[in-house]
């Protein structure tokens, strides 16, 4: 009942005129991609690649990653390690390859979104991964065994930057609650915005925290899942904007969801316009 309260009130929030500017944007921005795609269809495969990278890249920095963006994309072309760099960097690598590339088939075949898909980002995000390293109350690391795809059985919490404790959904809570967000995203996919919609599911997945460990980046392949299958280019949230994710994230979970959803709108807009240079340059370099 919480879960529900909670998405129908951020669904019925009225935004900002600045927030409505984003969103106009985002679909200005997004026509003029598709006209720009439509004329360099043959460059279009290498362009994705590109923003894959930068998106697998920035989504595991900002989970502790240590690999560079070009050690990711020269590992992930060339199936070699660098020398110095943990190999669970590498696995965490080519195991968020292996889940967007599963995103895409998912949204070729036109499927509706639904536990199992959560439940199978989380499972390939750790394939090959058998534990995690976390500090227990007297300050001591400890290795925790992975239960990849499965909810969690145990209360997850975070100490926020002021010191206080922020406690997620109760165990016995999430089945039912990543049911409702489901079933919220099929029934309002088609009806809002795509970046309101990805947003606040991102929000909410967040908010449930339903596993042990990979939560963040199971809600940026849920977003991205929701806004490619809207035909919009995925959101990269770049590793030096964490400070301002996290920040939005506390309003959110203050009760003020639309500074996070301006973040994402924005984050999402610095990706169309990345893509719009390139292929921009390409009509440059064309008529040279």
């Amino acid at each position: 009942m919480i879960q529900e309260k909670q998405i129908d009130v951020f669904y019925k929030t009225q935004y900002s005129v600045k927030l409505q500017s984003l969103l106009n944007l985002i679909t200005e921005l997004n026509d003029e991609i598709n006209w720009y795609k439509h004329i360099h269809e043959e460059v279009w495969g290498t362009l994705q690649d590109k923003i894959i990278i930068d998106w697998i890249y920035h989504s595991n920095a900002i989970e502790g990653n240590t690999l560079t963006r070009k050690e990711t994309g020269f590992f992930l072309q060339y199936d070699l390690t660098i020398k110095g760099k943990p190999l669970k960097d590498f696995l965490e690598a080519r195991n968020h390859s292996d889940a967007i590339h599963f995103l895409f088939d998912f949204i070729k075949d036109d499927r509706i979104i639904e536990p199992f898909l959560i439940k199978e980002f989380n499972t390939l995000l750790f394939s090959g991964i058998t534990y995690t390293k976390s500090i227990n109350k007297f300050g001591e690391p400890i290795k925790n065994i992975l239960r990849s795809g499965q909810y969690k059985l145990e209360i997850n919490h975070v100490q926020q930057p002021d010191g206080t404790i922020h406690y997620y959904s109760e165990p016995i809570d999430v089945p039912a609650q990543i049911d409702y967000l489901c079933s919220w995203i099929n029934k309002n996919i088609d009806i809002l915005h795509p970046l309101l919609t990805s947003a606040i599911a991102h929000y909410n997945f967040l908010r449930i925290h339903p596993f042990d460990d990979g939560n963040g980046r199971g809600a940026r392949l849920l977003m991205n899942t929701i806004l490619m299958k809207k035909k919009h280019p995925p959101v990269v949230i770049k590793n030096e904007n964490r400070q301002d994710y996290i920040e939005s994230l506390i309003k959110a979970d203050n009760g003020d969801l639309e500074p996070f959803i301006s973040f994402i709108a924005q984050s999402l807009i610095e990706t169309q316009e990345l893509i719009l240079n390139e292929l921009k340059n390409i009509g440059k370099n064309n008529k040279k």
